[in-house]
């Protein structure tokens, strides 16, 4: 795309306003197109921008106030024009009628920096904290990895509603549509799409054939193995896309509690679940995870997701926000919170009942230590390994006693799960 000063100017105000990350970007960007009334062909250069900018963060401010930046500021100008030349296929030479004095040498040099000759947050896109975090657990080696699949986009990914059809006949109805789409390697219900096609509008998606959700997310439904006429609770619903895999699962049948403290969350899931078919789902708001209607139902649960609040980190390659919008400080809350949840979802569950534990993050602290607290004050549940609970469902993923799933590994989201079942 050709680019104005128009669209630069566009490109700058949106810096301007999702820079500071006061709120989560996609927010802020939805709320920018609103306000500034932005055409579609704009639309699609700044959220482009925006997110590569944010994605290459750490490595753009460093080529924005090294000695050979004039300015030596990392402005969302400079941000914006360094990004179009380092990443986002343009040359100096096409960009040169937009640029101010100096600019141009800047850029050619900002195009020749190599990024294997800078600290290892600067390579990995990661701060400096969450690096040290990694340190307690992987090599520099696998940390450098991790960083560099978490700076690429994320495919679409899509489940089948196996109420209302199978793998081979929505494939063969996407391609039917234009769409180019394989199946996934690990989820039975995963498709895997290519490019950016508008599936709201594609008489499938409106049908309830299928649902966007990483295949990652899916292999949590695999996990839990919810049957028919199972009592289930999906414990942090939010807009419920675990929910309507589980519920698909449960051909429908049984009792499956969606719960969520957040009333906003609850709602995005009722049109959602108006075209999935279900009628086993019970959408309701939770005051808090010590709420009396959880009290009611101790002991009687033969299935517990707890999809738990949690950093996120696992997800950067579609909030690359996230990483700056977390802290030290947040990540011990959240830990606290997580332990909250599980220990009272735990309470949830029957004698010969599963409950699975997980989160979208790569942090240790979120992770293994949170389960392995738990076990060690609850001896009446006892691990049930990963890999073990995913042969049981034909699934073929090596895993150890936890399901870890990394996006340079596996191509999903980074997740992690731990299966737990209630022997006593």
């Amino acid at each position: 795309m050709l680019i104005t000063e128009y669209r630069l100017d566009l490109v700058i105000q949106a810096l301007r306003t999702i820079l500071p990350l006061e709120h989560p970007a996609d927010t802020s960007l939805r709320y920018f197109f609103q306000a500034e009334r932005v055409g579609s062909n704009e639309r699609a250069l700044i959220a482009e921008t925006v997110f590569g900018v944010l994605r290459h963060r750490l490595l753009l401010e460093h080529a924005c106030t090294t000695p050979a930046a004039a300015a030596n500021k990392a402005t969302p100008r400079r941000m914006a024009l360094a990004y179009w030349v380092r990443f986002g296929g343009y040359n100096v030479r096409e960009l040169t009628p937009l640029f101010k004095v100096n600019e141009a040498e800047w850029l050619g040099q900002v195009k020749g920096i190599k990024a294997e000759e800078l600290p290892l947050s600067i390579q990995a896109e990661l701060p400096e904290w969450i690096i040290e975090k990694l340190r307690a657990q992987r090599s520099e080696q696998d940390i450098l990895a991790l960083g560099l699949s978490m700076q690429a986009a994320a495919p679409l990914d899509l489940r089948v509603n196996s109420l209302k059809a199978n793998r081979d006949e929505l494939l063969h109805g996407l391609s039917a549509e234009g769409v180019q789409a394989v199946a996934t390697p690990y989820s039975p219900l995963g498709i895997r799409v290519s490019g950016k096609p508008a599936l709201n509008k594609s008489p499938l998606f409106l049908g309830g054939r299928f649902e966007v959700q990483d295949e990652g997310s899916q292999l949590l439904g695999f996990l839990l193995a919810p049957k028919r006429n199972d009592m289930v609770v999906d414990f942090c619903a939010g807009a419920g896309g675990k929910t309507l895999m589980l519920g698909a699962m449960m051909n429908s049948q049984g009792r499956l509690y969606a719960w969520d403290i957040s009333e906003k969350r609850l709602a995005n899931l009722k049109p959602r679940l108006a075209r999935s078919g279900l009628s086993n789902v019970q959408p309701q708001l939770i005051a808090h995870e010590n709420d009396s209607k959880i009290k009611r139902l101790a002991g009687k649960i033969d299935r517990v997701l707890v999809d738990a609040p949690c950093s996120g980190l696992g997800t950067l390659r579609r909030n690359p926000d996230l990483k700056f919008r977390q802290s030290e400080k947040s990540l011990a809350e959240l830990t606290q919170k997580q332990a909250s949840i599980l220990a009272a979802a735990s309470k949830l569950v029957k004698i010969g009942g599963r409950l699975v534990y997980a989160t979208c993050s790569v942090l240790n602290e979120e992770n293994q230590a949170i389960v392995e607290s738990f076990l060690g004050q609850h001896p009446e549940f006892t691990l049930l390994p990963a890999g073990e609970a995913l042969a049981q469902q034909k699934i073929a993923l090596e895993m150890g006693d936890y399901l870890q799933l990394l996006p340079q590994q596996h191509g999903t989201d980074g997740f992690f799960a731990a299966v737990l079942e209630r022997k006593s």
